[in-house]
C-alpha cells in the first residue's frame, strides 16, 4: 500500500515532540568506545593490535532510547536497572548532563550495570567485549520497578519498552504495565525481544527486525515473502495495532489494520547500525504521540535510521537534522515529484 507523503504535516509534528512525555522502561547500559588505530598484526596471535587514541561513554539500550528522545525535543524519563558500581555512578551522570533525573534508576546489589565495550579503529569496529547478567531481575527489584511506573503513568503520554533480554522485562512487569496503560488510554511501544514476545501481547506497536520478526513468527527466512507471512502472523496471533519490520538496506514494513507500506531505506552509506533500533522507536513512538498515523510515524522513523547508520558509534538524530533529512529523502520516495 502507497500512502501520500506530506512533508509539511510532517514539520508539524517534529514541532509538537516537544509537548510530548514519554518514559523508557528496559534494559539500561553504558557504552563505551574505545578508539584508536591499527598499524601491525600482533606476533602472539592474529589479531590486530589497536593503539589507544581515546575513550568514550554514552548512555546505551534504554537509555539511549531516552537520549534519543531528548534530542528529538521530547521530555523523557528513564526507568530500570543499575549496578552498585562505577558503570552505574556514570549512567547517573550522563543523566545528569541531559537533565534527567534518575528517580527511575534502581540500583540492584544482585547485579552489575551492563557495559558493552567497543573496540573502534579506522571506523571499523574490532571486537566488542560485554560485561552483564542477563538473569531475570528479583522480584525486590521488579516491585521497585512498578511502583515508579505507576508513579509517573498519569504524567507520560505513552511508554516505550527498551527490551535487550538482559532481565528487566518480565512478565510480572508487563502485565501491570498492561493494566496501566489500558486504564489511562496510553500508548505503549516495544522494541522486542524473540523470546519475550508473547509479554508484549496488545502492545499499539512493536519493531523486530526481520530475522527477529521470523523467529518469532517461526517463519524460515528462505521463504522469498518470509517478511509478509511474519508479519500478519505476529499481528494476528498477539493482538498488536501495528508490526513494523525494519529490514537494514531493505527499509521498513508496517503491517497495520489498513494493510501494508513498505518504505525504501534513506541511508546513502552505512557505517554502523549501533542504536539504529534506539532511533527507530524512539522517532516512531513521539510521531504517534505528535498525532501522526502510524504509516507517518514509521516514515519519520525511518528518516531518522537512515542519518545514524550513517556515523560510527551510538548516535542520536537531533529534530533539525530529521527535517533535514525529510527534506532530502522525500525526492527519492516520490520519484521526485
Amino acid at each position: 500500500m502507497e500512502f501520500p507523503i506530506d512533508l509539511e504535516r510532517l514539520r508539524e509534528a517534529v514541532g509538537r515532540f516537544s509537548r510530548a512525555s514519554v518514559l523508557v522502561l528496559g534494559d539500561v547500559m553504558l557504552d563505551r568506545f574505545i578508539w584508536g588505530s591499527v598499524r601491525r598484526i600482533s606476533p602472539e596471535a592474529p589479531v590486530p593490535v589497536v593503539e589507544v587514541e581515546s575513550e568514550t561513554h554514552m548512555l546505551g539500550g534504554a537509555a539511549n532510547v531516552l537520549h534519543n528522545l531528548i534530542a528529538l525535543g521530547g521530555h523523557a524519563q528513564i526507568c530500570g536497572l543499575v549496578g552498585e558500581d562505577q558503570p552505574g555512578r556514570q549512567v547517573r551522570e550522563l543523566l545528569d548532563d541531559l537533565e534527567v533525573p534518575d528517580a527511575g534508576l534502581i540500583s540492584s546489589a544482585q547485579r552489575p550495570t551492563t557495559v558493552k565495550t567497543r573496540v573502534v579503529a579506522q571506523s571499523q569496529q574490532v571486537v566488542r567485549v560485554d560485561r552483564e547478567n542477563r538473569q531475570p531481575a528479583g522480584s525486590k527489584d521488579s516491585e521497585a520497578i512498578l511502583a515508579f511506573l505507576e508513579g509517573q503513568m498519569p504524567l507520560v503520554d505513552a511508554v516505550i519498552i527498551s527490551d535487550y533480554a538482559k532481565g528487566v522485562i518480565n512478565g510480572q512487569v508487563t502485565s501491570r504495565l498492561k493494566h496501566l496503560t489500558a486504564a489511562q488510554g496510553k500508548l505503549w511501544t516495544v522494541d522486542p525481544k524473540v523470546p519475550n514476545m508473547p509479554l508484549y501481547a496488545g502492545a499499539t506497536i512493536v519493531t523486530p527486525n526481520h530475522l527477529e520478526a521470523a523467529a518469532a513468527a517461526g517463519i524460515h527466512i528462505d521463504q522469498p515473502d518470509y517478511v509478509r507471512l511474519a508479519g500478519n502472523k505476529l499481528r494476528e496471533a498477539y493482538g498488536f495495532q501495528c508490526v513494523l519490520v525494519t529490514q537494514g538496506e531493505r527499509g521498513m514494513t508496517l503491517f497495520s489494520e489498513r494493510g501494508e507500506s513498505h518504505i525504501p531505506t534513506m541511508a546513502k552509506r552505512v557505517f554502523d547500525v549501533t542504536g539504529a533500533g534506539d532511533t527507530v522507536i524512539s522517532t516512531l513512538t513521539l510521531g504517534l504521540v505528535a498525532g501522526l498515523e502510524p504509516e507517518e510515524a514509521a516514515l519519520l522513523a525511518n528518516f531518522a535510521a537512515g542519518v545514524v547508520v550513517g556515523e560510527v558509534g551510538t548516535s542520536a538524530v537531533t529534530a533539525g537534522r530529521l527535517i533535514q533529512a525529510m527534506e532530502q529523502g522525500s525526492q527519492l520516495l516520490t520519484g521526485g515529484k
